[in-house]
């Protein structure tokens, strides 16, 4: 799998952000009618993408992208659409047309910081499918 594939050759993370991103994958594999889908472009991102099936509505939940710019500094953008999702500590940038041309919310992680929360958001995302 392209994925797998990805995780096992992400071989430079001095700010343990692939761990962070195995995390997050870990939970949308354990969400009830979730299926994820994975976009390579390398470089630029590896877009993981949280879908839950028979959702009509959006075609995914969450995109989780490790941003490639710097291969060996990589960061994780994690975007719902805007009214998916709240965010109590207001830790996520809204985007204009941020998420597949709908507004959405961001949140940045250059490290485990804000991992708790962001994987809150996640759970929150896909129950509210």
């Amino acid at each position: 799998m392209e994925l797998e594939k990805f995780i096992s050759e992400w071989t430079e993370d001095p700010a343990g952000v692939k761990d962070v991103f195995v995390e997050f994958k870990q939970i949308l594999e354990s969400l009830d009618n979730t299926e994820i889908e994975f976009h390579a472009r390398p470089g630029v991102t590896y877009s993981m993408r949280g879908v839950k099936k028979g959702q009509d509505k959006w075609p995914l939940f969450v995109m989780v992208d490790v941003i490639d710019d710097d291969p060996a500094n990589r960061w994780l953008s994690v975007c719902f659409y805007g009214d998916c999702i709240t965010d109590p500590d207001e830790m996520a940038d809204f985007v204009p047309e941020g998420l597949l041309g709908e507004d959405a919310n961001c949140f940045d992680a250059d490290d485990a910081g804000p991992k708790d929360y962001i994987a809150a958001r996640i759970k929150e995302a896909h129950s509210n499918q």
